[in-house]
């Protein structure tokens, strides 16, 4: 259910698994999210399966990006092999009240954080700034810059107010069950398999080998995820004539209306490389290999991370960086989520609603999302 994009997707997780579940509470889950805005890789899916490891050790952590990748990926291979129906009869309304679910979604993260990360004016003041430079920086080092002033200046306003480490993050529930072994493991793996792929695929001709090395590539090099990636896409299928550049267009138009994260994409793109005996394979390779780095970034972080926080110096930087990431989910509910949803009154107020019916009235998500929807295609009727 989680429609909207990368920031949308973390709105649902802080709902469920923060509020609703009490996996985490609302520091350590911004750290997550700043963890995995300094990585490469899809951020959204990063937190996910971070989230899974927390709950139950890397075996969780690969069950939760199961669980978040397949709705998505599955509905993506099915496009490649024809699926238009979003194209035609109701399915523009009903993909429009799904961004409008997606901005009151975001929104209700944004009102819910504030309050547990940015209590105070100093907080608020770089949460400010942090949405500023998401706004306006370039869009691919905004968020992790936006990140990296949060820490600075955390670091400097609070450490020397002796600061306590990691404030309202050190709970049981965030005990990690990786070890630091694990840890090194991963990120021996990361750039093993990135130097491998790539020279097996300039050796062996084989298609499969040279998709999932196109693609790990491709998800071994980008930060901040969603959009950012489909430049390095385009020019890893497009340019050398692998996929269509209509083809692409298509795919990505259809992206843009399914739950999960974006990187699935690279589930249709596989599928779509002509000319292929196996589509389904190709799309399956496409979408390990896309996924796979960031994954592994994480898994090579995180056994680290519980012992780097104990410090005084790490929880006051901590401080900036919680707040800073309240400032760019703020920056992403402006741009692109308001201005490319919001087109009139009615839109306004379908959204007003369905955040009033998350925060006031606690809905379910999933019943908000489907009203949405819902009252889209009936505007359409009328």
């Amino acid at each position: 259910m989680s429609f909207g994009g990368p920031i949308a997707h973390l709105g649902y997780f802080q709902k469920e698994f923060v509020e609703r579940r009490k996996w985490c509470n609302a520091g350590t889950f911004a750290e997550l999210i700043a963890l995995a805005q300094s990585l490469p890789g899809p951020a959204s899916s990063q937190v996910g399966f971070a989230l899974g490891t927390l709950r139950s050790g890397w075996l969780g952590g690969l069950a939760a990006w199961l669980g978040f990748t397949l709705p998505s990926a599955l509905l993506m291979l099915a496009f490649a092999y024809g699926t238009r129906f979003l194209s035609t009869g109701f399915g523009p309304d009903l993909v429009h009240g799904l961004q409008l679910a997606a901005v009151a979604v975001v929104a209700q993260a944004v009102f819910s954080m504030q309050r547990s990360l940015a209590p105070d004016w100093q907080r608020i003041a770089l949460a400010i700034a942090a949405a500023g430079i998401a706004l306006f920086a370039p869009a691919h080092v905004a968020t992790l810059f936006a990140v990296s002033v949060g820490a600075v200046a955390g670091l400097l306003i609070f450490r020397s107010r002796g600061s306590k480490p990691a404030e309202s993050t050190a709970v049981e529930r965030t005990t990690l069950r990786l070890s630091r072994f694990t840890g090194v493991a991963a990120a021996v793996l990361f750039l093993a398999i990135l130097l491998l792929s790539s020279l097996l695929a300039r050796l062996a001709p084989v298609q499969g080998i040279a998709i999932f090395s196109t693609f790990y590539r491709s998800g071994a090099l980008v930060f901040g995820g969603g959009h950012v990636v489909l430049p390095l896409l385009e020019n890893a299928v497009v340019a050398p004539g692998l996929v269509s550049q209509q083809s692409f267009l298509a795919g990505y138009g259809a992206a843009q209306a399914m739950p999960g994260p974006l990187f699935t994409f690279a589930a249709y793109l596989g599928a779509s490389v002509q000319p292929a005996l196996y589509p389904a394979v190709n799309g399956v390779l496409a979408l390990f290999g896309i996924f796979l780095p960031g994954l592994l970034a994480m898994a090579a972080v995180l056994p680290f991370w519980s012992g780097l926080r104990k410090s005084p110096s790490i929880g006051a930087a901590l401080k900036g960086i919680n707040a800073s990431v309240v400032g760019v989910l703020c920056a992403a509910l402006i741009h692109p989520l308001w201005t490319s949803t919001i087109r009139s009154w009615k839109d306004f107020s379908i959204a007003l609603l369905a955040f009033a019916l998350l925060t006031h009235w606690r809905v379910q998500p999933w019943i908000v999302v489907a009203g949405t929807a819902l009252a889209c295609i009936l505007l359409r009727l009328v």
